[in-house]
């Protein structure tokens, strides 16, 4: 049987919010089977709890933000992609601040530690969400059409396209494409950093965004260039973060996707309606469970690996 899984030990981190600029206390701990993705804010009077559920996502603005009445728990989407880049069903999240912290601007660090946790099977069958119908989402027309779309797979993939009408973008790839059955995500997109422009920086401060941001933890352009020192990671960078975004956005389903993901200049808003409009669409679905690793073997990520 295919099994869900967790870590083994309580690991923390410390770092800043990218959008508020707060010192952050990163704690994550393992959870029992069947009790899936739980944000917990521990700076409240009470501590709240907030489900990783695409229908508790209460703003899309530059980051994907879980809401819990006044409450909110930020920027989730870095560390729900490695969540699923791992396999990881089970988990407790504490963070002593609205958001979390934003590390190196990728996955890559919240991969490291939850592979320094260790990645440990339960005893409860890992549930996965089949799409069977195709279900697509648009906004804009023309030029400006923007567009995600679910479609029937058996596996996990993703393909994106981007266009950013920018020098330093356009000299690198506008599409890239990753299979969860035949490439690394930890390889090929967990290390694609965010990214932003400098003449933005002032208006996004102006209404509470990115007081965090710096070329520690986001690749950085003016008008014509890169202002990193060392560069880009990957040659694809740029497209490579909004899959790696698109993974963490579709993690909030609740369930490790067998579907197809194909995106034309998509984000956190476009997703978090993908999301929504296939969990209202009972018949584009269903849930499936698999009885061995070799029933699945198309399924099963190289990355799920116990450590």
């Amino acid at each position: 049987m295919l099994k869900q899984r967790t870590i083994k030990k309580l690991v923390t981190a410390t770092g800043v919010g990218v959008h508020s600029g707060q010192r952050v206390q990163l704690t994550l701990r393992p959870a029992q089977e069947n009790t899936g993705i739980v944000f917990h804010r521990v700076d409240t009077p009470e501590v709240l709890d907030f489900p990783a559920q695409a229908n508790k996502v209460g703003d899309t603005r530059m980051a994907s933000v879980l809401q819990n009445g006044q409450y909110r728990v930020s920027t989730v989407e870095h560390l729900m992609s490695a969540l699923a880049g791992l396999g990881i069903d089970n988990i407790h999240i504490d963070v002593d601040a609205e958001e979390i912290p934003i590390m190196d601007g990728s996955a890559a660090t919240f991969v490291y530690l939850l592979r320094d946790a260790g990645i440990v099977e339960q005893s409860a069958a890992k549930r996965f969400l089949r799409v069977k119908k195709t279900v697509e989402v648009s906004e804009g027309e023309g030029e400006n059409a923007k567009w995600a779309r679910l479609e029937p797979y058996e596996g996990f993939a993703l393909a994106f396209s981007i266009d950013f009408h920018h020098p330093a973008i356009d000299s690198t790839a506008s599409f890239a494409e990753i299979d969860f059955g035949a490439d690394s995500y930890i390889d090929e997109i967990a290390r694609a950093r965010t990214f932003g422009f400098a003449n933005d920086v002032e208006m996004l401060r102006n209404i509470g965004l990115a007081r965090g941001g710096s070329l520690d933890n986001a690749i950085v352009m003016d008008e014509y260039r890169i202002l990193n020192p060392d560069g880009l990671r990957y040659d694809d960078e740029f497209v490579k973060h909004k899959i790696l975004d698109a993974i963490g956005d579709l993690y909030l389903i609740g369930y490790p996707l067998l579907a197809r993901y194909v995106a034309c200049k998509s984000g956190h808003g476009l997703n978090n309606k993908l999301a929504r409009a296939l969990l209202e669409q009972e018949d584009a679905w269903e849930i499936v469970t698999y009885d061995s690793s070799a029933q699945a073997a198309q399924v099963v990520s190289r990355d799920w690996r116990l450590a």
